[in-house]
């Protein structure tokens, strides 16, 4: 098995919602256990501004699966889920979004996947949740969670566990 995190991320319609049953997704996956995930953050979006804050998690899952099978099962949870891909809008709204953030500790360079996923150093919103769960993990080629964190301005990232009461897992 590999311990792989991923990101998950929603800012359309019932954001919570679209966040525990992409959990429950990923939960049912074959030869996959879901471990935990973080406490919920809002954020502000990153790129394309002109839209609703979202709500961010990091789920920790252990998985048999190889990294491209586990990529495509991913994208089929948030086909599943209403996702829409417009190319004219890359960091547009959606209703879930989820990112394969760390696969073990390789390093993949494919045309369907980079891993360690190429933008998660500078984004906060990433990196809070996935410092409640391992924060002195190492990403690979970089640095650990803690460090990349600190160098960043989190203040665009804030709690949503308040409204959430027993919503992560």
């Amino acid at each position: 098995m590999t311990r792989a995190f991923i990101g998950l991320g929603s800012n359309q319609g019932d954001v919570h919602r679209q966040l525990d049953q992409a959990l429950a997704a990923l939960s049912e996956l074959p030869r996959s256990v879901l471990i935990r995930c973080s406490p919920r953050y809002w954020t502000t979006p990153v790129g394309d501004v002109d839209q609703p804050d979202f709500l961010n998690a990091v789920a920790e899952l252990d998985t048999a699966l190889e990294p491209l099978d586990l990529l495509r099962r991913m994208q089929s949870i948030e086909d599943d889920l209403g996702r829409v891909r417009d190319p004219d809008r890359r960091w547009g709204p959606r209703t879930i979004d989820l990112d394969l953030l760390l696969f073990g500790h390789v390093v993949i360079r494919h045309a369907d996947l980079v891993v360690p996923h190429p933008r998660m150093a500078r984004r906060a919103f990433v990196l809070k949740p996935l410092a409640d769960l391992v924060p002195r993990l190492e990403v690979p080629g970089l640095a650990r969670v803690a460090a990349l964190l600190a160098d960043l301005d989190a203040s665009g990232v804030r709690s949503a566990q308040s409204e959430a009461s027993g919503k992560g897992t």
